[in-house]
């Protein structure tokens, strides 16, 4: 009897242990989004082409709200820098929910806002599909929406 406590209290602790480092790498793997979604804000900022080749996938594309398709890293590379351009003021990216579909993908959906030189504002949805690749979180995807009305 006392060898089948012992293994059951053996099985329990082993599980709580499991369960601590999930929840560790999950915190972890949160922590490296919100930062890849921030350099990902800093490198619009800057015009860091560097920056932004290092956190997207190569096989990347975006939605953006005007309806617009970019397809590739350098397709969307490019369409990101004339966007910036053409569209200066100060962005804002607030990752609000993350949400894990396996260890290597999650969905990271954020509020999106510039504040153009104008004092006007412009208030949107962006939705990023992070990936893990060569134990680094990189943007294989993301889709920018303007609420309507």
């Amino acid at each position: 009897m006392k060898k089948i406590a012992l293994l059951v209290l053996l099985g329990l602790s082993t599980i709580g242990f499991v369960s601590t480092q999930n929840l560790t790498s999950k915190q972890n793997a949160e922590k490296e989004i919100y930062k890849l979604i921030e350099n990902y804000t800093k490198s619009r900022e800057l015009g860091d082409t560097t920056l932004l080749n290092s956190i997207l996938s190569s096989d990347i594309d975006q939605l953006v709200s005007s309806g617009e398709w970019r397809y590739g890293k350098e397709g969307a590379m490019k369409g990101m820098m004339q966007s910036s351009e053409s569209n200066p003021g100060k962005r804002t990216i607030t990752v609000e929910r993350i949400r894990f579909l396996n260890p290597e993908c999650a969905i990271a959906d954020a509020r999106y806002e510039i504040e153009n030189t104008d004092n006007t504002s412009r208030k949107m949805w962006s939705t990023f599909i992070v990936v893990l690749q060569d134990k680094k979180w990189k943007i294989a995807a993301i889709r920018n929406m303007k609420p309507a009305g």
